[in-house]
Parts: C-alpha cells; sequence; structure tokens
C-alpha cells in the first residue's frame, strides 16, 4: 500500500476515535487491539490519573507509555509532541515547563486538532497551541524545541527516515527527544503486516528495534538509550 493511502487509514481511524470515549479507545485503539476481528492483542498504555497535569478531557486512551517521564524536561523549555491528538501529553508537559515554557502539539488530523483546541480553550492556557501538518514534514522552523516527545506514534508514520530528520532539524543545538513506541523483536507474519485496521491500531507500521534505533543514529543522534523495554506477547514498545 502507498504511503498516502496508508495515512488516509489513520486519518479515517482517529477521526473516529477523536469522537469515542477512553473506554472505547482503549478497546479499539493504540493502547489495546479488540477491534481486529481474530487479531487481539492486548497493549493497554501507562495510568496517567495520578500524573501531574492531566487533563481526563484529554486522555483519550491511545498512548504506549508515558514519554513526558524520561524526557528530563524543564521549567523554561519549548516541547514539541509529534502526533498530539487530544493533547494528553501536551497538558503532562505543560505542567513541567510550566509560566515560563511552550508546549507545541501537532497532529494532521482535523477532528483531534479541534478537539485539542476545545481542551485548551477550556484551561485558558496562554502558552500552549496545536499545529496541523505531517510529522514527514513538519511546518516548523529549525532550531526551535528543547524537547520533542511523541507517544505511540511513530510506528503510524510510513516513512521513519523522514520523521526522524524531521524530529532532528526542528532541535535546538544540544536538545533532545523521548518517544514512547511499539517495535517488533521478530518478524511480523504477513497476516498482520497486511491487516489495515492493526496498522492505524500501531501494530503492523512497526519495525524491528534494531531497525528503529540504527535509523535514529543514521540521523546524527547520540547517546540513545532505551529507557524501559516492555515485553508484550506480540510486538514490543520502549520508552
Amino acid at each position: 500500500m502507498k504511503a498516502d493511502d496508508l495515512k488516509l487509514i489513520v486519518k479515517e481511524k482517529y477521526s473516529e476515535i477523536a469522537s469515542q470515549s477512553i473506554v472505547q479507545n482503549q478497546n479499539c485503539g493504540c493502547g489495546s487491539f479488540g477491534c481486529c476481528g481474530d487479531l487481539e492483542f492486548s497493549m493497554i498504555g501507562d495510568e496517567y490519573t495520578t500524573i501531574e497535569g492531566h487533563n481526563p478531557d484529554a486522555d483519550l486512551g491511545l498512548g504506549c507509555g508515558l514519554p513526558t517521564q524520561y524526557a528530563d524536561i524543564k521549567a523554561g523549555n519549548h516541547v514539541l509532541d509529534l502526533g498530539s491528538g487530544a493533547g494528553n501529553d501536551c497538558f503532562v508537559a505543560l505542567s513541567i515547563v510550566g509560566e515560563t515554557g511552550q508546549v507545541t502539539g501537532i497532529d494532521f488530523t482535523d477532528t483531534m486538532l479541534k478537539k485539542a483546541n476545545d481542551n485548551l480553550e477550556k484551561t485558558g492556557f496562554k502558552n500552549m497551541h496545536f499545529v496541523k501538518g505531517d510529522i514527514e514534514d513538519l511546518p516548523l522552523n529549525n532550531d526551535t524545541f528543547d524537547v520533542v516527545i511523541s507517544n505511540c506514534v511513530l510506528n503510524l508514520v510510513p516513512d521513519k527516515k523522514k520523521a526522524f530528520s524531521e524530529i532532528y532539524r526542528v532541535l535546538k543545538s544540544g536538545g533532545h527527544f523521548c518517544i514512547s513506541d511499539i517495535v517488533l523483536n521478530g518478524k511480523l507474519k504477513k497476516k498482520l503486516q497486511e491487516a489495515v485496521e492493526l496498522y492505524a491500531g500501531c501494530v503492523s507500521g512497526a519495525i524491528l528495534k534494531e531497525e528503529y534505533l540504527e535509523i535514529i543514529k543514521e540521523i546524527g543522534f547520540s547517546t540513545i538509550e532505551v529507557k524501559k523495554l516492555k515485553k508484550l506477547k506480540s510486538p514490543t514498545r520502549f520508552y
């Protein structure tokens, strides 16, 4: 399938998810794949309810980790969240950067952006905003961000080299990223590779962990660390 077709699938799926409750999404979204016929995986993300800055309206249960936990975000930092959805990780990041920092979320799904902006409007925060854009071609300036985060999104991006190249471009000198994502320990079965629903649910777009880390290295990043690794029945996620 062509990259543009895959992106369209993701847009359509996450437009649907934006209108669902967290319970529905945990059963059908990136957190859990119970809606994929006979191809079922349990991959529930980390618990957010006790995390400072958690906004229940922004929590759609779609993550596969808690990237802000390991991102070493400081007060005053400018943070970018790739695939920000309804703004869940953005609100957590904002509680860390404080009034002197800034948080930018980017997503290419209109319904998610509307939901995120609706959530933001309720809070009155002025140092967070959401931008429409493609992770493979960010509409953002070079050397802008201190930290880039992302939660269970880059596995959905067809060209991961482009995505990490863009991360490198928009980070300030000395900046860093922290990403929670799904990777593979072995080759994915053909049945899973061809499952469109599972692509939108974060599985069949995943690549081998070694390949994932090699792409990051090739782009030019150094001091690459896997902070946490969790084994699951089929895919593996790390952050």
